[in-house]
């Protein structure tokens, strides 16, 4: 479960994300990122948007708002 609160932690500091930099920051492959992007959406926490920039695909990320509050009450309790 700690990557998936990573990739929390990451969605939420911006609105949206493209994959790749999220890979790149959590230092973690594709498949691995995949797998757990796609617990996140099962549980309505992210939202996954995909478009070609040209030929090429993009995935971008982005944290729900029933993923946001979550992450916003867990802050707070830590706090």
């Amino acid at each position: 479960m700690p990557l998936r609160f990573n990739i929390t932690a990451a969605l939420a500091s911006v609105d949206e994300v493209d994959f790749k930099s999220v890979r790149d920051s959590m230092e973690i492959s594709d498949s691995v990122l995949s797998k757990q992007i796609a617990t996140l959406k099962d549980a309505g926490y992210v939202n996954i948007r995909k478009v070609f920039i040209g030929m090429r695909p993009r995935t971008y990320l982005s944290l729900t708002p029933a993923g946001r509050g979550p992450w916003t009450r867990h802050v707070r309790a830590l706090k």
